[in-house]
């Protein structure tokens, strides 16, 4: 048991205090935060970071994302992963990655936590039908629409709207996008790097994406370990595996084989990491940010390895007809609601056909539809469109 004094020596330990034996000096501190947008009071044992996290764990967006497609909608089997399930494993990997390296590990999980909180129903199909629907109204990009949930959306707190994130989460999601020239982008954006923290993140999404696509669609039948054979990439972790543990049966090889890959990407890209950081005397953040290029990452074997990988889960996966014709179907979906409500906005819930009333009527109908799971969006079609269905 804890004497009275130690007892007192913990109340007394600021949480912040905490971070500093563990980071490294080119880690992000919570006390070098830019803070939040509006005003916060500090909590008496967490830090700005862990408390981002736990906002980000209790928002109605990252529930939802147990119901939205990672690449294959939820019908397809109860086993292959869903956004949600893929956040998870990203968070997962990217603090094994923050902990080596010596980075702030909460802010990493946030950031990990967060990075798909902006995807709408059907994965990447339904983003581009919503793009699509919106091309005249500003578009829609998920990341984007992920600073616009935590900023805005999300109605959990009497005092702010959002999630009232920290500069540095916010800052993360916005480096995330593939449209840095959005206005809403512009104060977060600067010349440079973002944080090793983000870096770490997109890293992590990456290589778990990738590894666990195949593992999803050799599950469901997508693929063969035959038509991975011509995969250099599995088939130099088959032999690893093979080497380590000789004959596997089916059950035990195929995630064996998966754990691999991770493990060889996880440890290829600490390694080059490293070299970097030592190569490039980086000190401090201000030497992150001032490079030209991400630190965090593989080195050349590996990123040749993974290309080759993803070129043929485009050809093999991506575009195979089973995924290409939920694919179509999620289009279809969204589009009709999309047109319908634009059409007709009192027929969204209260809260949404108020909004479409005071503002933009087809950003409104798009917040609806983005926020929508892939079986909601289902039963919200059947509602509209097929008779004799309970409303």
């Amino acid at each position: 048991m804890p004497t009275s004094e130690e007892l007192f020596w913990l109340d007394r330990l600021d949480e912040a205090d905490r971070e500093e034996p563990s980071l490294a000096p080119y880690a992000m501190r919570s006390r070098k935060s830019r803070g939040r947008l509006h005003p916060d009071n500090p909590h008496p044992f967490r830090t700005l970071y862990q408390r981002d996290r736990d906002r980000i764990v209790h928002s109605t967006a990252f529930r939802r994302l147990m119901y939205k497609t990672q690449v294959l909608v939820a019908q397809t089997n109860d086993h292959h992963r869903t956004r949600l399930t893929h956040t998870i494993e990203v968070a997962m990997i990217s603090r094994t990655i923050a902990r080596r390296l010596g980075l702030n590990e909460d802010l990493t999980e946030a950031i990990a936590l967060s990075h798909d909180l902006g995807h709408p129903p059907f994965g990447h199909a339904g983003e581009r039908a919503l793009d699509a629907c919106m091309k005249e109204h500003g578009g829609f990009e998920h990341n984007l629409h992920g600073l616009r949930i935590v900023q805005l959306l999300e109605y959990r707190y009497p005092d702010f709207p959002g999630l009232n994130l920290s500069w540095e989460v916010l800052q993360a999601m916005a480096y995330h996008s593939k449209r840095p020239d959005t206005p809403e982008l512009q104060p977060f954006l600067q010349p440079g790097q973002p944080l090793l923290e983000a870096q770490v993140v997109d890293a992590a999404d990456s290589l778990a994406y990738d590894t666990h696509d195949v593992d999803d669609a050799l599950s469901i039948g997508l693929i063969t370990p035959q038509d991975l054979a011509e995969v250099p990439f599995w088939r130099r972790a088959l032999e690893r595996v093979r080497q380590r543990h000789g004959v596997l049966g089916p059950l035990q090889l195929q995630p064996t084989v998966v754990r691999a890959l991770i493990d060889w990407q996880v440890g290829d890209l600490l390694d080059h990491t490293i070299a970097r950081l030592r190569a490039n005397r980086i000190h401090n953040v201000d030497d992150v940010r001032h490079l030209h290029s991400p630190l965090v990452g593989p080195g050349p074997e590996v990123t040749a390895l993974k290309t080759e990988l993803e070129a043929f889960l485009r050809r093999e996966v991506y575009e195979h007809h089973r995924v290409q014709r939920m694919t179509a179907k999620g289009c279809r979906i969204v589009t009709a609601l999309f047109n319908e409500f634009s059409r007709a906005p009192h027929l969204m819930p209260d809260r949404y056909a108020r909004r479409a009333q005071e503002g933009s009527l087809h950003r409104t109908v798009c917040d609806y539809l983005a926020g929508m799971t892939d079986r909601y969006a289902q039963e919200e079609y059947l509602r509209l469109f097929q008779p004799f269905t309970s409303v």
